[in-house]
């Protein structure tokens, strides 16, 4: 039987559709192996080849695609910046379940990935951006500024107190990236123009007001006619969405809150020692206001050049030396900085290390008022004064003694909660199908909410993040405890579901009441509309104010009412604006519903605005405004059409 087996399995067509068989595990395979991996990604942006833009991203095809994530990690940085920044801005109204709604984290999630395109793009258009323009930037970030000009001490010391510390480099690399992918949206806006003409028709638009008369609705009688059980039936069946009850879940859980553990002692040694470590932070470096004469010499240049450049700097230097000399106009009519040249060679307060070396030990050697030079830099020949000296100066051990017991103590509190939700995490992991062993072990207790659905409850059931998690299908099925789930700084919770109950149809005689008001209210609600358009059908054939003279109703009347009023209700100006503009002299009609009655309306009567009564500055500043607008719509079209040309995957369950 083997001998049959093995000259069944030889032949030509037995090889063939084994190899025909061993293509897809061989692919399946290596996928299986090349996959075996923990994706972190909230986004990932995938870009085909340009040799063929329409590759379809499977295996194996997928391989030849380029992939750019944007890591979870990433994207909670972001969001806690945006945290703080919302805090700050909104004080005691921040709210917290707000900011951390899924809409509010997709917003920022998709400002991270047109950033990220936007950077492709610049990468694809070849935009560079050279190292003056990163300068210039950064002097223009008013953060770093002191009595409005660029201050080197200031740089240094806001960069080195950011959390981690960033170096001049990493910072100057973050300014680069943000000009490099934000050129082109830049630029779009900036090109945006509006025409003469199209400004006059939005100072007719703006301006236009309206002659209006209106009849209020009076609400309709309340239904208190008999409701079928044919019509409760019905009702109920069309309706049961409405008359459902919603999947629920009650949990247990410990939570970890690092402002409730006792601060820790901090003795003197380790405040002495911090103040040691720290003496930069309260210390500024000694400054000098400096002014140079710069008598250029480029490094190529030949001998005779570097000698009649020193000659130059040499009678430059007596003439500054000479007793009266005007230093500042020997440096406007001399020297070869174009930067300081217009200022009199005023280069402002520096600290030592912002100049080139030997520069930077002359002036730092001199007395106030001193002229000295040519000093040799690599830039050429300086002529230098110090117009003025400012002393470093260092504040005091016992002075900051109260910042440093502060900061300790918070570093104690960090590292207590962190060995703390360390060993909550291990416990609750040795045995994950109860919460109280682990709390019993560290002298934590074990706390329960109330049922609560998918909109969330009180206390911990209000974050987003607990409901997501109470409601997965890990915690519910299997009634093991959650991984550590963050509520803020210093701040986490560990859950567990105690019970789950599943959305199920309330039955019709737990809501036989509701149904019949909600009958009646429809009833109620078609009955005023009814009214309503009756009155609207006899305004059209008769006017509205015979109609509402027919109907014993009161009409109000606005003439020339502006789009920006206050008054009425702004639904109702909406309403009134809307409609068709009169035409051959015959009004227009219509109705509006507005805190749930009905407005009958006629437009009697349109105004355009009056270009001539906008003031040239009126105009220029809603030219600006018209322009940016337009520029934004074409930024944010441009940027549409990039994301269009890639695949983007979203891992909400990571947001």
């Amino acid at each position: 039987m083997l001998q049959k087996l093995r000259e069944k399995t030889s032949g030509k067509i037995a090889s063939a559709i084994l190899v025909l068989m061993a293509i897809p595990f061989a692919f399946f395979g290596v996928e299986s192996y090349m996959s075996q991996r923990v994706e972190t990604y909230v986004a990932r942006i995938s870009q085909a080849p340009s040799w063929w833009p329409s590759a379809p991203d499977v295996w194996p095809l997928s391989l030849l695609h380029t992939h750019h994530d944007i890591d979870a990690d990433e994207f909670r940085r972001r969001l806690e910046v945006a945290r703080a920044r919302a805090r700050d801005e909104q004080g005691d109204k921040f709210d917290a379940k707000a900011f951390e709604s899924v809409d509010n984290k997709r917003k920022l999630l998709d400002d991270m990935i047109d950033e990220q395109v936007m950077r492709l793009a610049a990468e694809g258009a070849g935009i560079l951006v050279s190292d003056a323009e990163v300068r210039a930037e950064i002097q223009k970030i008013p953060d770093f500024q002191v009595d409005g000009r660029f201050n080197a001490d200031r740089y240094q010391m806001l960069l080195g107190s950011q959390s981690p510390p960033l170096t001049p480099l990493q910072f100057e690399a973050r300014v680069r990236d943000n000009l490099q992918f934000g050129l082109i949206p830049s630029r779009l806006t900036q090109s945006s123009f509006v025409t003469g003409s199209e400004l006059d028709r939005i100072v007719r638009l703006l301006g236009e007001r309206r002659d209006v008369s209106f009849v209020e609705m009076p609400p309709a009688p309340v239904d208190t006619a008999p409701v079928s059980s044919a019509e409760i039936q019905a009702w109920y069946k069309s309706h049961a969405r409405d008359y459902r009850r919603p999947e629920t879940v009650r949990l247990e859980y410990i939570e970890l809150d690092g402002a409730t553990l006792p601060p820790p002692v901090v003795d003197e040694a380790a405040l002495r020692r911090r103040y040691d470590e720290q003496v930069a932070k309260f210390s500024s470096a000694e400054q000098r206001e400096v002014a140079h004469v710069l008598v250029q010499v480029a490094a190529d240049a030949s001998d005779a050049a570097k000698k009649a450049a020193e000659a130059r700097a040499n009678k430059l230097a007596a003439e500054a030396r000479a007793t009266g000399a005007d230093f500042a106009a020997i440096a406007r009519a001399n020297s070869d900085d174009t930067g300081s040249k217009a200022k009199g060679g005023d280069l402002g307060w520096l600290a030592k290390a912002s100049l080139p070396g030997p520069v930077g030990d002359a002036a730092f050697a001199m007395q106030q008022g001193e002229v000295r030079g040519p000093v040799k830099s690599d830039f050429g020949w300086h002529i230098i004064k110090v117009n003025q000296i400012r002393a470093g100066s260092q504040q005091p051990f016992e002075s900051v003694r109260a910042q440093l017991e502060a900061e300790l103590a918070e570093t104690g509190k960090d590292r207590a909660f962190n060995d703390l939700s360390g060993k909550l995490v291990d416990a609750v992991y040795k045995n994950p199908t109860s919460l109280a062993p682990a709390a019993a072990a560290l002298g934590l207790t074990v706390q329960a909410t109330a049922p609560f659905s998918r909109a969330g409850g009180q206390g911990i059931a209000a974050d987003p993040k607990v409901v997501r998690a109470a409601f997965s299908d890990s915690l519910v099925q299997d009634g093991t405890a959650s991984d550590p789930i963050e509520l803020g700084p210093n701040r986490m919770v560990m859950i567990r579901v105690l019970e789950h109950e599943p959305e199920a149809a309330l039955p019709l005689s737990a809501v036989s009441n509701a149904v019949v008001a909600a009958i009646r209210a429809d009833r109620q609600h078609k009955a005023a509309e009814a009214a309503a358009d009756a009155l609207l059908k006899a305004a059209k054939a008769k006017g509205l104010a015979a109609a509402a003279n027919d109907a014993k109703l009161a009409t109000a009347q606005f003439d020339g009412l502006e789009r920006s009023a206050a008054f009425p209700p702004r639904v109702l100006v909406d309403a009134f604006f809307d409609a068709p503009r009169p035409a051959n002299n015959l009004a227009e009609f219509g109705k509006a519903a507005v805190g749930g009655r009905y407005v009958v309306f006629e437009v009697r009567g349109v105004h355009d605005g009056d270009a001539s009564q906008v003031t040239p500055e009126q105009r220029e500043q809603l030219r600006e405004q018209m322009s940016m607008s337009v520029g934004l719509e074409a930024q944010k079209a441009y940027v549409g059409g990039e994301r269009a040309r890639y695949r983007i995957e979203v891992a909400e369950d990571r947001l």
